[in-house]
């Protein structure tokens, strides 16, 4: 049996897309059972059952409760990661040598610079794990580009501190009016014109973003954005910062997140570059969408973890790192302890990891 904690509705959007499309390409090999992420329970475990999902910050739920559980055949953590800003992720170090590997979904930029970050220790049970989308849920919808000089960038998203809207503001102002959209909510984006929520599900929705040239995201520790992937599918090209995790590939175009001139060099440069070269790029994009990112592949990699006997311990760290990745769990944005009802138990969690030295 299979143990999958994920977000799984039937949304076309991540992460329950993830969760969905695992959970259906698992169940044709295996007995799947679904678990909420954010479920307060623990499973306890049957011979031969794996442990296979999301951990939350919290840890008092589903898995990091279940993982306790004596009698599991093995224990996968599979999560977004990126290390641009730390404290997003060091609440997982409390826990990651109870796993047997660490599935981290995440971008190819992240994972190369693996060694130069705070995680560095983690690095023998991590397996990169591309992201991938259903292109069915995503049809083609570019035939045709805008011409030059009418172009037009679309942000999707919401405007949260990790998609660096501040840099987009920017860039925003230094661009023709109107040239720069946004479907998503959150706090009003200066110079970017604001469209609201979008159900891309429907026909109106991919009606209003098919209007759209490019997709553009500037995040600084963004692990991979699903956007980036789902603009590919409809044909739009995307441009991001490296640290939005992609790097390297010929359709993906990357632009600096401190270097506004470069940025605005490279945005004006797609403005008025042949179609005949953007519909190259998007040609390239369907390719490798079709043979790299995609749920089958996704699958495999998941599948080929729990088929595995591997169980690698972490790299060794000083006290003084241990404790720091610590504290910098208490700081993330998320962090259980700023919900009241969480604070005291979470306060004694932490203190007697502390005291204990693990």
């Amino acid at each position: 049996m299979i143990h999958l904690v994920y977000p799984h509705d039937k949304k076309i959007s991540c992460p329950d897309a993830i969760g969905r499309n695992l959970g259906l390409h698992l169940q044709e090999r295996y007995e799947v059972t679904y678990h909420g992420w954010d479920d307060q329970k623990a499973i306890v475990p049957k011979p031969g059952d794996v442990l296979i999902g999301h951990a939350n910050p919290s840890p008092f739920t589903c898995f990091r409760m279940s993982m306790k559980q004596p009698g599991w055949k093995r224990i996968i953590l599979m999560l977004p990661h990126s290390h641009g800003n730390p404290t997003y992720n060091a609440f997982v170090d409390s826990f990651i040598e109870k796993c047997d590997l660490f599935l981290a979904i995440t971008g190819n930029y992240w994972f190369d610079t693996l060694r130069q970050s705070p995680f560095a220790h983690w690095a023998p049970k991590m397996r990169h794990l591309d992201l991938a989308v259903d292109r069915q849920d995503f049809p083609p919808l570019k035939e045709r580009f805008n011409p030059p000089g009418q172009r037009r960038f679309v942000f999707i998203g919401k405007s949260s501190h990790i998609k660096n809207i501040r840099y987009l503001s920017h860039i925003a102002r230094r661009l023709l009016p109107g040239s720069l959209g946004w479907i998503g909510r959150g706090r009003p984006i200066q110079g970017v014109s604001a469209h609201g929520y979008c159900d891309f599900s429907t026909e109106e929705g991919r009606s209003f973003v098919s209007q759209y040239d490019f997709l553009i995201t500037v995040g600084r520790s963004d692990a991979n954005p699903a956007t980036i992937l789902e603009a590919m599918a409809w044909g739009l090209i995307p441009v991001c910062s490296p640290q939005s995790g992609y790097v390297g590939y010929p359709g993906i175009v990357n632009i600096p997140v401190d270097d506004l001139e470069k940025a605005l060099d490279v945005l004006n440069n797609l403005q008025t570059a042949p179609e005949r070269e953007l519909l190259q790029l998007q040609a390239e994009n369907w390719r490798i969408l079709d043979e790299h990112f995609c749920w089958p592949r996704f699958a495999r990699q998941v599948a080929e973890a729990i088929e595995s006997d591997e169980s690698p311990v972490v790299d060794p760290v000083s006290r003084r790192h241990y404790l720091w990745l610590n504290y910098l769990s208490l700081l993330a944005p998320y962090a259980t302890w700023r919900r009241p009802r969480h604070l005291r138990r979470v306060v004694a969690f932490y203190l007697k990891r502390m005291l204990s030295g693990g």
